[in-house]
């Protein structure tokens, strides 16, 4: 019984066949397409299935992506709505820490030139400081979700990335679109936020405009 196991086993690492230019080639074993330069499109023909699949939809080959800087989402990965918020709540005393820092520098380099900042003054200027406060935090997740971190110090902690369909990180273009939509998510007590609680694939709302995903690495 013993060896008869074995063997199963091992037909079913070697039974790997790939699809390229309409050819079928292979056997193959994991190992083996695992050094080779493939991609989340490859189709494979596994052992357990019928039919053909993209690489990405075999779990098995979760670890080779992931060696390659690729998390490609799925439902066990799929960061919830408690850690994304507890990045964000990270994300915001960092952010309102900077701010003060920058508020004594600003303040201290006025009082040394002779001037004064009234109440007045901050009362007509409030709503220039809020249009800064939000560009600055669109800018600032957009940087960070196009670079390697996948996303803020926030979401670095936690271990969160921010990815698009095919496990990448965004490039600028994308992680801005998602920034931005985040105004329509904050919309209506923050519904969109809120959607992550009842999603099957844990998005908000800005998450579906743009097309991304955040998961939690292991």
């Amino acid at each position: 019984m013993a060896k008869s196991k074995i063997h199963y086993l091992s037909g079913m690492i070697n039974s790997y066949y790939l699809l390229i230019n309409n050819e079928k080639t292979g056997p193959y074993t994991q190992y083996e397409l695992m050094d080779m330069d493939l991609d989340v499109n490859t189709l494979i023909l596994s052992p357990l299935a019928d039919d053909w699949q993209d690489m990405s939809e075999l779990p098995e080959f979760a670890y080779y992506f992931e060696n390659r800087g690729i998390y490609l989402p799925r439902k066990a990965n799929l960061a919830s709505f408690w850690w994304r918020l507890l990045a964000y709540i990270i994300d915001y005393i960092m952010i309102i820490i900077g701010a003060m820092i920058l508020g004594v520098i600003y303040f201290t380099i006025k009082a040394f030139a002779g001037g004064t900042i009234t109440a007045e003054d901050n009362a007509a200027n409030e709503g220039i400081y809020n249009i800064i406060g939000i560009a600055l935090m669109i800018i600032y997740h957009s940087v960070c979700e196009a670079t390697t971190l996948r996303g803020g110090i926030g979401k670095v902690a936690c271990k969160l990335s921010v990815v698009d369909v095919d496990g990448n990180r965004l490039t600028f273009g994308k992680a801005f679109s998602r920034n931005a939509g985040k105004l329509l998510s904050s919309l209506v007590l923050g519904i969109g936020f809120l959607r992550i609680l009842w999603d099957d694939h844990n998005q908000a709302w800005h998450d579906s405009i743009a097309k991304t995903y955040v998961i939690r690495r292991s």
